[in-house]
């Protein structure tokens, strides 16, 4: 057998050319702007060309490329994607050097980058920089996230294979290239602290009033995981607007050439203890093969399917009397728990909870399509506005599709998605969720699911807000020209962010009586809010066009995705806005080539792809199941099978022969499950759960707990001390039980308030219609029983 060279590709055997990344994060308030730059070297003795698909948020506007060979820097040009790939081919059938970065048509967080005809012994750098904005987490977090995963995406019938069906993949820990990340903060409010779901260094501040921080990643970082930052700011829910003056060298006529607005704004309104009875609810939950993956990379994570099981109990139990529901599982195929929205009652509610545990990931491939035509092909109820709320780990090869189709149907319905897990489509979870005016969510790591769902159920069932308009007040001469849509749908909490562009005549000097003002308006439960920021009227001139390239993002974003997409004018605008700005578009791609090659590289090159990280490799059990009637098939990859290991339709995994602790596990495993099955949904659940969910699990649906031994041991007491504490001001003893079990929850669980706030409305909400004098006695007598101090006011009786 031939000499291997440098690093190779675990399973393949493969050389990787790819030999570290370095990045540079600079953030700024709640904007990123990031450079990231790829060493590559050929360790073989021909001519190579490397390909390295990886995964970038939706929102990342790409606007720099560059190669470095030998000491030069050849500075990527932005083209019409055909003739860029047109460029790239004819360079490399010439023997020139070249490079091309593209995003993937299937999908808007997907990218390839090309590095063609690297001679033996050659090292090459390849540097994109992109900015993107960075959300607001509920605990006041700003997150950034460098995307490492990119799980295969499957691929219904009759469409074209995912380019990640190509990539090969390596188990965790065995990544052959490291990552070197730097990143800098700033706020103007400044920052309390950083963390990471990685090793970092401690946060160094860099001005003495700590409105400026750096941190860097652990030397020697396996890039086999996203890696996540969360920086802490002192104050973040202030409204602000952001002002770029236009580039001087800029083509006249065009958004670089004008000033561009980044506006932010946090609308509130009177929070009320009103809960709507009305809406139907529908529960699109994913029960793919892959959702039997763990929530993360480490030993015994939860199963996403498990985690996405104790989240819909939780739902199910904090729905209000009187709305109607189902719930969807999908896969290659899918099936309605009902064969149409049921009303929510006890007993449908006992009956979908029954159902829920019993859930596996044994439908196969991720096909959400299908599903939702038939939900929309399904009349709205009268009076009850649709909710839908879809569950998956976002490993779908047909994503502009699928947005479409919730497009299309937005009119009748609003939309909460959650990404489950590392590699979730961004691309998918954020534009079925702004096309149909919802909110979305991604669980990573070792995030709980609950408190983010029960936040979006909060959202939903929140009163609508009405009448939603941008008023602009601007001095003569000057107008506003919106690049994103204005909101079309506003939560309590949750951050608005409009970019516009300012054309016109702009003067920097304030004359008396001029403004220069932009305002959210609004109708709350007959009410007019109005949200007001105003412009300063110096424009500052920057060095790197940040606001100017969001905005041109969120241009073409609403170009992509709008009705007309497919039309020749619109396409026409995709492109023009894309090289104006210098940011890549679906029709666009960077590319780079060194015509002053010294000689002609001999080919034709062969082809390396790089790996990335696996999260299915060496999990025994929990992704080894086979997708029924997948088309998602890996690239040949002449894998040198050892005894012991398998090949199947998913990936290229490792399955070592199990040791006798494992089996005995396995078999402990099995027979649960078959207890499990012959158990109530309550006790099967009690086994293993913990004493919150065991308490959720004993809820009724109109909010109250019985009186019973199951419930005595979730509180930690005997049945008869329950029943002898009971100061009787009531005759029905569900009332007792129900204020223990609030009590309960303030004592034990308040860390978890978010998980449970909803049921504790319904559980007050039913005390006070059933319990006939005050209660101040009895929750005395509650916190002695349960040993708590839990204040009457707290409780709100």
């Amino acid at each position: 057998m031939a000499p291997f060279f440098g690093l190779i590709i675990v399973c393949s055997r493969q050389p990787v050319p790819l030999r570290g990344i370095s990045v540079e994060v600079q953030v700024k308030g709640f904007v990123a702007d990031v450079c990231a730059t790829l060493r590559y070297k050929n360790t073989e003795e021909k001519p190579i060309e490397a390909i390295f698909v990886f995964p970038l948020d939706q929102d990342s506007a790409v606007y720099s490329f560059e190669a470095t060979v030998e000491g030069k820097t050849i500075v990527a040009e932005l083209q019409e994607r055909e003739q860029a790939t047109k460029t790239y081919g004819e360079a490399i059938s010439k023997g020139q050097q070249a490079f091309l970065l593209q995003e993937d048509k299937s999908s808007g967080d997907i990218f390839s980058c090309s590095v063609g005809n690297l001679p033996p012994g050659q090292e090459a750098e390849v540097k994109l920089s992109f900015v993107q904005e960075l959300p607001l987490e509920a605990d006041g977090a700003v997150r950034f996230v460098l995307p490492a995963v990119l799980n295969p995406r499957y691929t219904p019938k009759d469409h074209e294979e995912s380019i990640t069906a190509q990539v090969p993949r390596v188990p965790i820990g065995q990544i052959p290239y490291t990552l070197d990340l730097t990143a800098h903060f700033q706020s103007a409010y400044g920052i309390s602290k950083i963390q990471s779901n990685c090793n970092i260094s401690p946060v160094e501040y860099t001005d003495s009033d700590k409105t400026a921080a750096k941190v860097s990643l652990a030397q020697g970082h396996k890039f086999e995981r996203d890696v996540e930052l969360l920086a802490y700011y002192m104050d973040v829910n202030k409204p602000s607007v952001a002002v770029e003056a236009g580039l001087p060298d800029a083509k006249a006529d065009t958004l670089m050439a004008d000033p561009a607005v980044m506006l932010q704004f946090y609308p509130s309104f009177p929070t009320t203890q009103e809960q709507s009875n009305s809406g139907e609810f529908l529960f699109l939950m994913d029960r793919s093969g892959s959702m039997e993956c763990g929530m993360n990379s480490e030993p015994n994570a939860p199963q996403r399917i498990e985690s996405a099981k104790e989240t819909l109990v939780l739902l199910l139990k904090s729905l209000p009397l009187g709305c109607y529901f189902n719930i969807i599982g999908f896969g290659s195929r899918f099936e309605f728990f009902f064969p149409e929205t049921i009303e929510y009652t006890q007993e449908s509610m006992d009956e979908a909870v029954k159902k829920v545990t019993q859930m596996e990931a044994n439908m196969g491939g991720t096909e959400i399509l299908q599903p939702l035509k038939k939900i929309y092909k399904t009349a709205v109820r009268p009076d009850h506005p649709r909710q839908l709320f879809v569950f998956t780990d976002g490993e779908v090869g047909n994503t502009k599709q699928v947005i479409e189709e919730v497009q299309r149907n937005a009119h009748n319905h609003r939309c909460f998605a959650f990404g489950i897990g590392e590699g979730a489509s961004t691309s998918l979870i954020k534009g079925i969720s702004r096309a149909a005016g919802g909110t979305c969510e991604f669980i990573t790591g070792k995030e709980r699911m609950q408190p983010k769902v029960l936040k979006a159920l909060k959202n939903a069932l929140q009163p609508t807000v009405k009448e939603i308009s941008l008023k602009w007040t601007l001095p003569p001469g000057m107008e506003s020209v919106l690049l994103s849509k204005p909101p079309s749908n506003i939560f309590q909490g949750h951050r608005a962010i409009v970019y516009a562009q300012l054309k016109g005549k702009v003067s920097n000097t304030y004359r008396r009586g001029q403004r220069r003002e932009v305002s959210l308006e609004y109708k709350f439960k007959d009410e007019n809010f109005r949200n007001s920021i105003k412009f300063p009227f110096k424009v500052e001139k920057v060095e790197r066009p940040t606001i100017h390239r969001l905005g041109a993002k969120a241009l073409i974003s609403e170009l992509e995705n709008g009705a007309n997409s497919e039309s020749e004018e619109v396409k026409k605008r995709i492109v023009e806005s894309s090289t104006q700005s210098g940011v890549i578009s679906s029709l666009t791609a960077f590319v780079a080539v060194n015509k002053e090659t010294k000689a002609p590289v001999q080919g034709p090159p062969i082809r390396r792809d790089i790996p990335t990280p696996g999260l299915m490799f060496g999990m025994p059990l929990a992704c080894q199941q086979s997708m029924p009637n997948a088309r998602l098939k890996m690239r040949p990859m002449a894998c040198n099978m050892a005894p012991g290991m398998s090949l199947d339709n998913r990936t290229c995994k490792m399955r070592s022969p199990p040791k006798a602790a494992e089996m005995e596990k396995s078999k402990k495993s099995s027979h649960f499950k078959k207890s499990a099955a012959k158990a109530t949904p309550v006790a099967a659940q009690a086994m293993e759960a913990p004493a919150l969910f065991r308490l959720i699990s004993l809820q009724k649906a109109d909010g109250s707990w019985g009186l019973s031994a199951d419930l005595a041991s979730v509180l930690g007491v005997s049945l008869k001390e329950m029943q002898e504490s009971n100061p009787k001001q009531n005759p029905d003893p569900a009332v007792w039980a129900t204020l223990l079990a609030v009590i309960w929850l303030h004592a034990r669980c308040l860390d978890q308030i978010d998980e449970w706030e909803l049921l504790e409305d319904k559980a007050v909400s039913w005390i006070k219609s059933q319990a006939g004098s005050s209660l101040t006695d009895s929750i005395s007598a509650g916190n002695v029983l349960l040993k708590s101090t839990v204040d009457p006011a707290e409780l709100g009786l």
